[in-house]
């Protein structure tokens, strides 16, 4: 064969085999910000990937995941939600809460969103309803905000002499207010008084105990916030030491040694989140996708830790409570 035929051949031959690298699939990439470190998500983050293979996604297999961590600074969530936008990831997972879903919408209009939270998004402003979003975002929601108040009923029936209880407050939270004017209507029912207390820093955690040990408070109700969920082990400390009970949104603080938590099943909302990131790479779009509401709430109450206060549980609290913890 001449060299020119050779040269002809090994041209034809290389072009046969373009074709067939060009349909090689790509991997998906799903953005993943979240409002903490991978540590204290790992839970929620094993749920997320539960929803994500009932949808036909493994990550490693056929989809990439590209995190973005906020470390507990939220300032840095809208930077973080550009950035993943800026790649032009196939899909947007905005967990953990209403300011990572509220930076995800600001950080794009096309790529599709799904969110995850406990606030009630219509009212925070990220969709125009639930059963018809509307734009590029869908998402799950839980009633761990809009249940707040129920915390303070169950204090105060813990405590029914007390005649005040400490409500802590993340200033930093676009649920702040509403849970705070919920808190003020269910203390004039129950006859008590409110002494509300800042805190968006770990720094500021003691002196919030100081200030509610010195008002001689019944206990304290922590609003719903994912910076004080996911800082559990620490307020759960900090309430044996300072001997003051306190409930909290997120059943990660009773089993870490603290008293009692009331709030949104978030091992279902983040499966679902997967579960809809899942739908969104098959071709669903977020228009099709109505926001699904998590209308499971669960009580979590330590026994031991109750003894430790030298609290009596009332039997009938401890008969409703989902989990008991001896």
């Amino acid at each position: 064969m001449r060299r020119r035929d050779v040269l002809r051949w090994i041209g034809g031959a290389a072009a046969w085999t373009l074709p067939a690298r060009a349909q090689t699939p790509v991997m998906p990439v799903i953005g993943y910000l979240a409002p903490e470190s991978p540590r204290p998500f790992a839970s929620r983050l094993k749920a997320f990937r539960d929803g994500l293979a009932e949808a036909g996604y493994v990550e490693g297999r056929n989809v990439a995941i590209e995190y973005r961590w906020a470390e507990g600074n939220y300032t840095r969530l809208p930077a973080l939600a550009a950035d993943l936008a800026g790649r032009k990831v196939a899909v947007l997972v905005a967990s953990g809460g209403a300011p990572a879903a509220l930076a995800a919408k600001t950080a794009t209009k096309t790529i599709t969103i799904v969110f995850e939270m406990g606030g009630d998004p219509v009212a925070l402003g990220v969709v125009d309803s639930l059963s018809r979003p509307g734009g590029n975002l869908t998402g799950i929601s839980s009633l761990s905000v809009e249940v707040s108040r129920k915390r303070l009923e169950f204090m105060h029936e813990l405590r029914p002499n007390a005649a005040s209880f400490a409500v802590a407050v993340n200033p930093t939270s676009p649920t702040s207010g509403s849970q705070v004017r919920n808190l003020q209507m269910a203390a004039e029912a129950l006859g008590v008084r409110l002494h509300i207390m800042n805190a968006s820093t770990e720094g500021e955690f003691e002196a919030m105990f100081l200030s509610a040990t010195r008002e001689q408070a019944g206990g304290i109700v922590f609003t719903s916030d994912p910076y004080f969920a996911f800082r559990s082990t620490q307020l759960a400390d900090l309430c044996l030491r300072y001997s003051m009970p306190a409930v909290t949104q997120s059943r990660d603080f009773p089993t870490a040694g603290g008293l009692m938590s009331y709030g949104g099943d978030f091992m279902q909302s983040h499966r679902r989140a997967g579960s809809y990131a899942g739908r969104v790479l098959n071709g669903e779009k977020p228009s099709d996708l109505p926001v699904q509401l998590v209308t499971k709430v669960e009580l979590v109450i330590n026994l031991k830790t109750a003894k430790a206060l030298s609290i009596n549980i009332p039997p009938a609290l401890i008969s409703s409570a989902d989990t008991v913890i001896e």
